[in-house]
């Protein structure tokens, strides 16, 4: 009956990519955001949706604008590295 409320909205990351592009492992990543480090693992998973002050410490931390890093909709596949990609 009637809409899920917004906290069971699905929020989905990229903190894996980000995380170890940035050469940080999940304990890390938790002790500079100030949060434990199975939180981290929650959110990697998409089980748990960040406040918006996190999801923030965590995007500035990895270098990326918040909406690269989360979003209410599914992300693309993965991108790849065009550094690695010479043209033919």
């Amino acid at each position: 009956m009637g809409r899920k409320p917004k906290s069971e909205d699905p929020v989905y990351s990229r903190i894996v990519e980000h995380r170890t592009r940035a050469g940080l492992s999940r304990q890390q990543l938790a002790d500079a955001v100030g949060v434990h480090y199975q939180t981290v693992g929650y959110l990697e998973r998409g089980e748990y949706a960040p406040s918006l002050a996190l999801a923030l410490r965590i995007a500035q931390l990895v270098d990326v604008p918040v909406e690269q890093l989360f979003s209410l909709t599914p992300f693309a596949e993965a991108t790849v590295d065009t550094d690695s990609e010479e043209p033919a």
